[in-house]
């Protein structure tokens, strides 16, 4: 078990090295936004999830929907290092006639269920894939990952509502709980606490985690799997920019690349981390 968390926790530093990389050469955004869920995305694509590079149109598999469209640096990074496509692709991100768009984009992607950016649509379009599977009888889980920012959305609410109705226990939402939207605090901007007794309230099973911890995260997804005759919100407490002092809990490094000394002394962190 202890090298199973090793090999995520590594996963996790290569997605947040890849998005360093992507983001300062593309001059590119949203870093913070990627190092928060780096975790919960080494976790779901290192063996959570049932999604397979080389039969990624399998109809059984499990579909993931990045609702945060604008850490899809972050997707981008963790397939590739999954073996969907070269890793040799990433260095093309943001740049002109590049298919690795700055919102995370299914247009030449394997691997990619969903192009989004606008908030608020993601968890729609996955409670129709979990009514679909409903339909059609089949196992797989719909995951859909959301910002905590996003949940001021209005269809977001519908979205939850109709899925408790509906029993839809194949779909699990994740909730980037890191509390910094894009100019300030959860707390200043629009507060969503009581937040978990909101979810609650509308008929879901809730399972708060430590986002950063692979056991955590792997525990809560198992139990989520488990849940029968409602869906599951984990949600998950990060922090934004994890992984880099600097950049952690800054409401800056929502919109800012890296660059010159800045990036060399993130590199120089990750990379310790690495090594450790």
């Amino acid at each position: 078990m202890e090298n199973k968390i090793k090999k995520l926790e590594i996963l996790a530093n290569k997605i947040r090295n890849h998005v360093l990389d992507m983001t300062s050469e593309g001059s590119s955004s949203h870093i913070g936004s990627v190092f928060s869920i780096a975790d919960i995305l080494a976790c779901l694509y290192g063996g959570l999830m049932n999604v397979n590079p080389k039969n990624y149109k399998d109809k059984d598999r499990d579909r993931f929907i990045l609702s945060k469209g604008h850490a899809g640096a972050g997707v981008y990074a963790v397939l590739a290092e999954s073996g969907f496509f070269s890793k040799e692709m990433l260095k093309t991100h943001y740049k002109d006639g590049s298919a690795l768009s700055g919102h995370v984009s299914h247009k030449n992607i394997p691997g990619v269920e969903l192009s989004t950016g606008s908030l608020g649509h993601g968890l729609s379009v996955g409670v129709g894939l979990a009514i679909s599977a409903k339909l059609d009888k089949r196992k797989n889980k719909v995951i859909v990952l959301l910002s905590d920012g996003e949940c001021d959305e209005g269809s977001n609410w519908e979205a939850i509502m109709f899925s408790a109705h509906h029993k839809l226990d194949n779909l699990i939402a994740i909730i980037d709980y890191n509390k910094l939207q894009s100019l300030d605090s959860i707390e200043n901007t629009l507060n969503l606490e009581p937040f978990v007794d909101k979810w609650l309230a509308f008929g879901w099973n809730v399972i708060e985690v430590d986002g950063h911890n692979i056991q955590d995260i792997s525990d809560a997804y198992k139990k989520a799997s488990e849940c029968l005759n409602k869906p599951t919100c984990i949600i998950a407490h990060t922090t934004k920019g994890k992984g880099v002092s600097f950049f952690e809990n800054k409401v800056l490094w929502h919109y800012r690349s890296a660059k010159g000394h800045e990036y060399e002394n993130a590199k120089k962190e990750l990379i310790y981390k690495d090594l450790k």
